[in-house]
């Protein structure tokens, strides 16, 4: 979100130097943590290089690129999310299968650190395309609409959708007698597969209809997780998967294009606010947890069969997330193309006193 604020005073190039300062500084104080502060500390680092990444990629994607080709060229950037971690779950399957230890793992990290910086040394960075994009004034105007606000609501929606299922599909899976890395990395691939080919179908079916097409696929994944067990387990990956794969470029690219005159700061906050949902929605999912597992130890349940049971009742829960979006994308969608032919202009779409 500060990254956001301060783009166009201090530049990409700058906040991608920092971005290159935290990601290395994270890495070596990892390796060399001697407790948990130094720890915190380091992953605080690399949690600074992530925001500060995209704070300078998105708005610098979107300077460089319109229309189809922009809405294309976010997704290939963010392809590049569940591709290095589809990446890195095998190189760690890997390494730990070998008895390489965590350090050398950890340091693994530093190669796409020192490739990114290459890349982007002595690089010349795009000017905004967008009037007034560059003023705060305008920025905050555009921001302060039904529209927007509307979106970064949803953005929180579509980043738990993505992160909270994530962290306990996994648990479900290894009492289920699936190996859930490979799961995991299967969901990774699969969304970069398609977030690389991502820009013909945004152009046929609309930002709207891909995010409400998204938000039903995710809903069957995350319900077919919460039901089955071994092998259909890849099957619910699939789907899940399929569901995830546009939201995040697809929300960036949508305030990019429909509400221009937000900036940097209106896709940075967008952004930050799908990387906020988890301090959001935790303590919420986590009451979930504590009751289930409440309720199941009562019931007599014990060990891996109590866990199953957990991890699956708490997913089907999480379905109350896509179920929100499948009826905001619903209304999203039937609003804009109302508005079809009308003059398109981000202030305008969201502006006070609008039908949304």
């Amino acid at each position: 979100m500060i990254g956001g604020l301060v783009y166009y005073s201090v530049g990409p190039k700058t906040i991608m130097t920092v971005a290159f300062v935290c990601h290395a500084l994270g890495i070596l104080l990892t390796l060399c943590a001697g407790g948990f502060a130094t720890l915190l500390i380091s992953t605080l680092l690399i949690g600074i290089g992530n925001g500060c990444t995209e704070a300078a990629c998105n708005p610098m994607i979107a300077d460089t690129y319109s229309g189809v080709k922009m809405n294309k060229m976010l997704n290939r950037f963010h392809m590049w999310f569940p591709g290095g971690l589809a990446i890195g779950f095998l190189i760690s399957k890997f390494m730990t299968d070998a008895g390489l230890p965590w350090q050398a793992q950890i340091l693994v990290i530093v190669i796409p650190t020192v490739i990114y910086a290459i890349l982007f040394f002595g690089q010349t960075f795009p000017k905004p395309k967008v009037a007034g994009a560059t003023s705060l004034s305008q920025n905050l105007r555009a921001m302060a609409t039904p529209l927007f606000i509307f979106i970064a609501i949803l953005m929180a929606f579509t980043a738990i959708s993505e992160f909270g299922p994530q962290q306990w599909y996994t648990l479900v899976l290894a009492q289920s007698g699936v190996e859930p890395l490979y799961i995991a990395a299967l969901v990774a691939a699969l969304m970069a597969f398609g977030r690389y080919f991502g820009g013909p179908l945004i152009h046929r079916l609309d930002q709207t209809g891909v995010l409400l097409g998204g938000a039903i696929f995710t809903l069957i994944g995350i319900y077919l997780f919460s039901t089955v067990t071994g092998a259909m387990a890849y099957l619910a990956a699939v789907v899940y998967a399929i569901g995830l794969c546009y939201f995040w470029p697809t929300m960036i690219g949508f305030v990019a294009e429909r509400i221009p005159k937000s900036g940097a700061l209106g896709m940075s906050i967008v952004g930050g606010m799908g990387m906020f949902s988890n301090s959001i929605f935790s303590p919420i999912i986590g009451g979930w947890i504590d009751n289930e597992r409440a309720e199941k130890t009562a019931a007599g349940l014990t060990g891996d069969a109590l866990e199953l049971a957990v991890g699956q009742d708490v997913l089907l829960k999480m379905t109350a997330f896509p179920i929100v979006l499948v009826v905001a994308f619903t209304i999203l969608l039937f609003w804009v193309r109302s508005r079809k032919g009308s003059h398109v202009d981000g202030t305008e779409l969201g502006a006070p006193g609008s039908s949304l």
